[in-house]
Parts: C-alpha cells; sequence; structure tokens
C-alpha cells in the first residue's frame, strides 16, 4: 500500500506511537544552569563514583524533577531551595552568580529515585512541592567504565589503561545525570580525582592540582566553562604527553599517549594555522582560554568536537611530520578543520534539537577544506570535495533516503542521523549558496548568525534567514526546499529556442524501477541556483522549476543563453557546485565530450563522469557511452579524475560483467591505459603530489587487471616495502609502494601475509598499523581470509577498526560471500566487536550484493538480529542490492556489444 492509502487506517495508531516517542524527552519546565561535577575514577576496577550539584530553574511548583541517566546507581539525592540569583546567569556564557547553596536551606529534602531504563531517565520524587523558582540538586552514584567507547569509557594500551569520553549524542547521562538534550546548556565545574601519577585533560583550563582527599590520589580542578550542552563535555584521565603552541594568543597542545607525542607536531601546526584562519573567517574570536587536541588509543568516531578539548581516533590526528605521506597529513589537516569549525558552529551556537543536525555536520563539512585549501594548494581539495559530492548525490537518489531536517526522538533515531545526509548533503548545499552569494556575502551571513545566537540555540530558519537578510536572495526559498524536501534534482536540458535553453527539473532516482514510476503524489520542486559553463562568464539563474508564463502547471524553465556564446557547448554545472544531476540532449553531450579536456575543470569532469554513470545506473544511459567518455578522458593528468575513472570501471567489473567479460574489459584496460601509465616514466624527485597520485592509480588499475609489466613491479616493490623488520621503507615512492602492497595482496601468500599482520600489531606509527590492518583485507585465499575474520571474532582487532575490515571485506566481490557466510555462522562473537555506529555500517555494507538470494538473506537475517539505529541503513541496504540486479539486466547486453566494438 502506499502511504497515502494507509494513512487514514493507522491514524489512531500513529498519534499513539507518536506520543511514546515524545516521551523520551525530558518534561518542560526545568532548565540548568550549573553544574558542579567531581569525579573519581577507578581505571583497575573499571569503575567511577561521583558527586554533582545541579543548579536548576522551576517554571512552576512541582514534586518531581526528571532528567537522563544510564548506567547509573545512585546514592543521595537532596534538593535545596534557594533564593532567585541576580541576573549574572543570563549573561552569555556567564556562571550562575555564587550562592551559599547548601547553607540557604537548612531542611533540604531527601529524594525517592525511580529509573526508567527505557527511556534512560531517572525521576527524584519528593514529599513536598518544590516552588518554582532556584533549586540546587545534590546527587551521589557510581557508574561503569564501559567497553563500548561511548559515555565514560575504558581506552586500552599495552602499557595502561585511559578513562576517556565520548558523550555525542545521547551519552553524557552514562557518565553522570544530566538534563542531555542540547538545548539545555549549563555551565560546568568540574574536577577529578585520579591517581598521583596521572593528570586529566577537559574543557578549559586547570586552575589547581591538590593532593588528596583519597591517599595516593590528587584532585584536579578546572575553570568554568561557558554555556554548553552537555554532550560537549569531556574529561580525559592518562598520562597523556603534549606538543605545545600558539595561535592569535590562544595555547594550543595536541596531545597523545607518551609513545607517540613525537607524531603530534603536524596537527599541531595545522592547528595553529586553522585557529587564525577561523578568528578573521568568523569575526569571532576563538571563545575558549585554551584547545587541546587529544588522540585516544579507542575511539569510535574520526574525532568528537567537545568545547576547548577535541578528541581524535590516533589515525586522524598523529602522523609523521617529516616522512608520512600526504594523503595522510591531507587527512589530519582536514579532519582538524572540521572539528575546530565545530568550535564556533555547534559549540558556541547549538541546533536546537537533533533534527538540526545539519546545522553542526554540514557547516564543519562544507568549511572543513577551506583553511586547508588555502594552507597547502598543491593537494588539490576541490577534487575531493567533487569526489564527495558524486557519493553523496548516489546517496541521496537511492529510493530510501530522507530530508535534511528530519524527525528524530529516541536515541536510535537521533544515532541515524549521522549519516551522509546530515554531512554530505548539508555540506554541499551550503557550498551550492556560497557559490551563488559569493565568498564575502556568505561569510558576513554566517557571522550575522554567529553573532545572533552565542553561546544560544538556533534553527535552520535562523540560519537561512540571516543569509537572506544579509544578501536579500532568496536563500530562504533555496535552503528551505533543499532542508525540507529528500532526494536529487536531475536537470533536463532540452534543443536551444529562441530565448534561451529550456530546462526541466524532475526528481532523480538510481533505480529505473523508481524513474519510470508516474510522479502523483509525490512531485517535488527545489528552488536552484544553476550556473551555466559556455565559452564565455558563467550564466547563473535561480530555477524554481515554473516558467513566468504558465506558474503553477510547468516543470520548465528558459535559461537566458544569448546566440553568440560560442553554442552549442555548454556544461550544466559551471564550477561543479550544484547539488543536481544533469542530462542533455544528444547534441549538447557530443558538444561537451569534444571539449572536455580543454574546457572544463577537474571538479567539472568529476561532476560530468559521475553525472553520465549515474545515468547508466538509472536506465536513462548506456554503459557503451559512459565508457566512450572514459576513454576519451583516459589521458587526462589529474589524477582525481582517473581515479573517478577508476572506481567506476571497479562497479562495472563487479555488477554487470559476465566472468568471460572480466576477461575481455581487462584486455581492453591494459591496452588502452597501459601507455598512459608507461608514459609517466619512474618517480622522479620534486615532482607534484598529483602526479604521484595519477601514477599510484593508473598502477593500480593495471595491477587489477592482471597488467605482466605492473604485476612485475608490484611483487618487486611490495618485497622491498617491509625487507628491514616490521618498518617501512621511506625511501620509496610511497604512492607507487602503497598500491604494490595492494595489488600484491590479492594474490598473496602466507609469507606476505604475515609481514603485514606483524606490522598491524607492531608499528608505533597509528596510520602503518591500520593500513596493514585493512590491506590484510585485501587477501583473497579462503585460508587467509578466514584468518582475517578469526582475529576480528577473538577480538584480537581493536572493536574501533573491526568494522573497517568487514566492510573491505563485504565490498570485494572475491571475498563477500566467504565473509557474508562467516558473519551469520558467527554472530554473537563478531556483534560482541561492534559498536553502535560500527553496526550500522555493517549492515550498509550488505548494500554491496547483487543477487536476489543474497538480498533475501539479508532482510531474513537482520530481520532476526536486530542491530541497534539501523532501520533506515537496512532498507537503504537493500535497495543497492534491488538496483545493482537491476542494472545487471539493463546494461549487461549493451556493455556485451561495446566490448565487442573494442575488439574490432
Amino acid at each position: 500500500m502506499s502511504v497515502r492509502t494507509t494513512f487514514l487506517v493507522f491514524a489512531a495508531f500513529a498519534l499513539s506511537f507518536t506520543a511514546t516517542i515524545q516521551a523520551q524527552r525530558l518534561p518542560a519546565g526545568v532548565h540548568p544552569l550549573h553544574y558542579g561535577l567531581v569525579l573519581t575514577p577507578d581505571l583497575r576496577a573499571a569503575t567511577f563514583s561521583g558527586e554533582e550539584t545541579i543548579d536548576l530553574m522551576l517554571d512552576t511548583p512541582s514534586k518531581n524533577i526528571t532528567l537522563n541517566a544510564a548506567e547509573i546507581r545512585f546514592g543521595e539525592v537532596r534538593a535545596y531551595v534557594l533564593p532567585v540569583a541576580a541576573d549574572a546567569s543570563s549573561k552569555l556564557g556567564a556562571q550562575p552568580a555564587p550562592l551559599s547553596a547548601l547553607e540557604a536551606d537548612k531542611h533540604p529534602q531527601i529524594a525517592t529515585t525511580t529509573l526508567d531504563s527505557e527511556k534512560e531517565q531517572a525521576t527524584f520524587a519528593f514529599a513536598n512541592e518544590l516552588p518554582a523558582g532556584r533549586i540546587t540538586l545534590t546527587v551521589q552514584f557510581t557508574g561503569v567504565l564501559n567497553d563500548k567507547l561511548r559515555g565514560f569509557y575504558l581506552s586500552k594500551t599495552k602499557a595502561r589503561n585511559y578513562a576517556v569520553t565520548q558523550f555525542e549524542a545521547t551519552d553524557a547521562r552514562r557518565a553522570f545525570p544530566s538534563f542531555d538534550e542540547p538545548a539545555l546548556k549549563a555551565t560546568f565545574d568540574i574536577a577529578l580525582t585520579v591517581d598521583a601519577g596521572d593528570t586529566v585533560i577537559s574543557n578549559t583550563n586547570m586552575i589547581s592540582d591538590r593532593a588528596g582527599p583519597i591517599e595516593g590520589k590528587h584532585t584536579l580542578r578546572f575553570a568554568t566553562t561557558p554555556k554548553m550542552s552537555t554532550y560537549l563535555v569531556a574529561f580525559l584521565v592518562g598520562d597523556f604527553k603534549c606538543t605545545e603552541g600558539r595561535s592569535d594568543g590562544v595555547p594550543i597542545r595536541a596531545c597523545a599517549t607518551p609513545d607517540k607525542v613525537e607524531l603530534t607536531k603536524f596537527a599541531l601546526e595545522s592547528a595553529k594555522y586553522v585557529l587564525h584562519y577561523y578568528d578573521t573567517y568568523f569575526g569571532i574570536k576563538y571563545p575558549m582560554p585554551k584547545l587541546d587536541m587529544v588522540a585516544l588509543p579507542d575511539f569510535e568516531a574520526g574525532a568528537m568536537e567537545n568545547f576547548g578539548c577535541i578528541t581524535y581516533r590516533e589515525t586522524d590526528l598523529l602522523v609523521n611530520a617529516k616522512t608520512g605521506d600526504v594523503p595522510s597529513k591531507k587527512r589530519v589537516a582536514v579532519v582538524v578543520a572540521h572539528e575546530m569549525a565545530h568550535q564556533w558552529f555547534g559549540d558556541m551556537v547549538t541546533m536546537q534539537w537533533w533534527d538540526n543536525l545539519w546545522l553542526n555536520e554540514g557547516f564543519a563539512t562544507w568549511m572543513e577544506t577551506k583553511p586547508a585549501a588555502e594552507w597547502r594548494p598543491e593537494w588539490n581539495f576541490p577534487q575531493d570535495e567533487a569526489e564527495e559530492l558524486d557519493q553523496t548525490l548516489n546517496l541521496d537518489a537511492q529510493k530510501t533516503t530522507r530530508t535534511i531536517r528530519a524527525t528524530a526522538n529516541t536515541p536510535d533515531e537521533i544515532n541515524e542521523m549521522f549519516d551522509g545526509i546530515a554531512y554530505g548533503k548539508a555540506g554541499a548545499v551550503i557550498g551550492m549558496v556560497e557559490k551563488y552569494l559569493g565568498k564575502e556575502v556568505f561569510r558576513q551571513g554566517v557571522h550575522n548568525y554567529l553573532q545572533a545566537h552565542l553561546y544560544g540555540n538556533a534553527t535552520a530558519e535562523d540560519f537561512w534567514n540571516a543569509q537572506t537578510a544579509n544578501s536579500h536572495l532568496p536563500v530562504d526559498k533555496i535552503m528551505s526546499s533543499f532542508v525540507t524536501q529528500p532526494g536529487v534534482p536531475l536537470l533536463t536540458f532540452s534543443e536551444r529556442q529562441a530565448t534561451g535553453v529550456p530546462v526541466s527539473q524532475s526528481r532523480f532516482f538510481l533505480s529505473a524501477a523508481e524513474n519510470n514510476q508516474p510522479p502523483v503524489g509525490r512531485t517535488v520542486e527545489w528552488t536552484v541556483p544553476v550556473c551555466i559553463k559556455t565559452t564565455g562568464t558563467p550564466i547563473c539563474r535561480v530555477i524554481d522549476g515554473r516558467d513566468d508564463a504558465t506558474a503553477g502547471t510547468s516543470m520548465q524553465a528558459i535559461l537566458p543563453i544569448p546566440m553568440d556564446v560560442g553554442m552549442p557547448f555548454f556544461y550544466g554545472n559551471a564550477s561543479g557546485k550544484g547539488y543536481y544531476r544533469t542530462a542533455y540532449t544528444p547534441a549538447q553531450y557530443r558538444a561537451i565530450v569534444a571539449k572536455a579536456e580543454t574546457e572544463l575543470t577537474p571538479p567539472e569532469k568529476i561532476g560530468l563522469l559521475g553525472d553520465r554513470w549515474a545515468l547508466v545506473r538509472s536506465g536513462q544511459g548506456t554503459v557503451g557511452d559512459y565508457l566512450d567518455l572514459v576513454l576519451a578522458l583516459k589521458e587526462d593528468p589529474n589524477a582525481a579524475v582517473l581515479d573517478k575513472v577508476h572506481q567506476q570501471m571497479g562497479r562495472i567489473e563487479a555488477d554487470i560483467a559476465t566472468d568471460e567479460d572480466r576477461a575481455e574489459f581487462a584486455a581492453v584496460i591494459r591496452h588502452q591505459f597501459g601507455p598512459v601509465y608507461a608514459a609517466l616514466g619512474s618517480p622522479a624527485k620534486g615532482e607534484s603530489f598529483d602526479r604521484q597520485q595519477l601514477r599510484g592509480t593508473l598502477f593500480e588499475m593495471l595491477g587489477d587487471v592482471h597488467d605482466p609489466v605492473v604485476a612485475q613491479q608490484a611483487q618487486e616493490l611490495a618485497a622491498r616495502v617491509f625487507a628491514v623488520g616490521n618498518k617501512k621503507d621511506r625511501t620509496l615512492d610511497a604512492t607507487l609502494s602503497d598500491a604494490a602492497v595492494l595489488v600484491s595482496a590479492r594474490n598473496g601468500d602466507a609469507a606476505m601475509y604475515d609481514r603485514l599482520l606483524a606490522v598491524s600489531r607492531s608499528s608505533s606509527d597509528p596510520g602503518e598499523k591500520v593500513d596493514a590492518l585493512h590491506t590484510l583485507a585485501r587477501f583473497r585465499d579462503p585460508e587467509l581470509v578466514r584468518r582475517t575474520l578469526d582475529s576480528i571474532a577473538s577480538g584480537e582487532v581493536r572493536n574501533q577498526d573491526s568494522w573497517t575490515v568487514l566492510v573491505v571485506l563485504l565490498h570485494d566481490r572475491e571475498t563477500r560471500d566467504q565473509t557474508w557466510d562467516y558473519i551469520r555462522e558467527n554472530w554473537d562473537k563478531i556483534h560482541a566487536q561492534l559498536t553502535v555506529s560500527s553496526g550500522a555500517d555493517v549492515v550498509a555494507a550488505t548494500g554491496f550484493f547483487c543477487t536476489a538470494k543474497r538480498r533475501d538473506e539479508v532482510v531474513d537475517f537482520f530481520g532476526t538480529h536486530k542491530v541497534e539505529a539501523t532501520e533506515r541503513t537496512l532498507a537503504k541496504a537493500v535497495d543497492s542490492i534491488n538496483d545493482c540486479i537491476q542494472l545487471r539486466s539493463t546494461q549487461e547486453a549493451d556493455f556485451h556489444r561495446w566490448l565487442e566494438s573494442q575488439s574490432k
């Protein structure tokens, strides 16, 4: 049944269900003002105890106060009635005025505590009604340092344990009872009592360090924070060591476990550059007294933007400043810039609720390459952005997607919001709007938005209204159309008319079946800023899907391209910033291909390749025409363009080609791209990063198709990479040697496997360890695949890394079936190694299958083996499998014809 026909049937149920979900939100009428926290962790016993005071305001008298708590055991809870303070607490970012709280009320009430584990709430009930106004709660509690990388948890090295935090989105409640919703901001005084040899890093600067009150321990206290959400609180316990620097007067530290502190220098230099860039860009100085960046041995996310105390997975902060390769440095620079952008956009100004998570993550995603690209322009960040945009468009063009702003009330629903829509789509839409307005106009709008909401909360409307007011352009209409509607626009250009080129818009699906459905009941219209590239100045216009002459009845607009601009060539997405797909008439498309090498920039070429492949997948293009475009671009000098070609040819080989076709396709690739690789010659000292990447991409492409010259080079290079112990030979060209290891691993033997296994266990470089671990997943020998899977199931692989290995194994056509069978047969062991986020990633990776049999197995298995926060993820995986089945059925015959034409 359609949604429309089932609505009335289930209306009553839906209202009841909505009420149940809303009940997971905290009751209104209670406003926290200030928390005082004193925590005492026991790293050996994996427990902690805490004492807490919470100053709050009650709007109306009440006998009950409800807050969030999970996996917390409560001791005594008291409530003190206090006089209303002066207005100090109303000042932005200020703490409440000091009160002699416990002396003001000589007769506090002791609460009865009731826990609701399903809602993750605790209710304090009092015998007598508490009056409206100022109340202070004192709470004693204990908790567990868990091994699930959430809340207050243990992180382990071979040398010792650490106690660290990760609270986004709903896990502060696992460390201390709190009003764990983003709009319920408060100030915090934090203190920890820890072993004498340990230190603590928290959001603000340390203000005292005193022995006791427990023998053999000392207590570290930190300055009061600004007003902030609970999910941004952090405290990290251990023997961290730091590299120190300063930018714009702000002390900056990059910290790690003692054995890795030398690998923090590059991140520190990145942060120094980024902080000055952001101070200038936002026009608002960095708001905290210091900035710490800390690499944690066990950390699920890439990084977390805790206010003034950013935490990182080791591979996203640590890299050798002298010998580290450029891709590793790029990753660190981008992640540092992303998290630092949050200090303004997310921490200082926070979304009102998780339905507007995109205000945090979309903005940081869009912002992350800006300072990095200015600092290192030779690293080609615009090409990376174009590649990410293409991936996001494909994600959003699936049958199952969501709007940027979507309902999220339960922890599972909130966790599912951290996806490619909140990050990729939101970031791309912001980038499109910036391109439309111009950089300086957009920057001023950002400043105005932040200035208006300092230390407060905001909504999507607050953001786009600030941009509209500043620019006097329809930013509100543009952004609301993309934020409140799902999916991807397809702009279809028609034959030129006297007044210009007609363009119509429709919703684009990767599924041919969905594209063939009548649009009844699901018509969407976007307000789209479109920029057309011609041989002259780009022509830009906002279209809303309606022609002025036929408003309300037509989905067509006219782009007024003058007759004298060198037609018929034009490209419908100048600079590649538009969030849409394009389709052209045959004549228009031929003109684009003819001038692609000379007239299109690398991001535009990546966009063209992405659009044409998307049309193939949707049944609106043919694989043969797409491969003709590939061959037209085979000598392109830009590595990212050839990398996109390599990815998509891999999809053709895996999803369309039969076993017989694969041999013929491999021969075509060797014939067409072998000379291109040979023309590059051997690595030369001082050559550009892009040329190194291009050589590595072509090497891996030819290695995939068993080119004899490349296969021999791969064996020789791979043997040299780790020839001396388990240390990588840094004298070799990094890009080529990495490609050689990957190529050799696919047919590698046990001896090579053991060598990489030793590196994954013993290397002192976190990036090198993880690269070796991922390479183990490239081996295709069934016995070696089994060894890799056994290491995951046994817990030998850290659970922060296990999911990435499973994803690589599920992606490869040669190892996919064995991995899936193993997962099902050993589910309890595999599931025990997965966290909330990584479980979702494994479910998503089953979308690489391409048969009805495996699709049904996936549905049946996860129907009875539930994985948290994966309802939409599973639906998308099934969509991907169905789309692949359809792609094979519609394109296989055309692929045969194209191969025959090549052989002739």
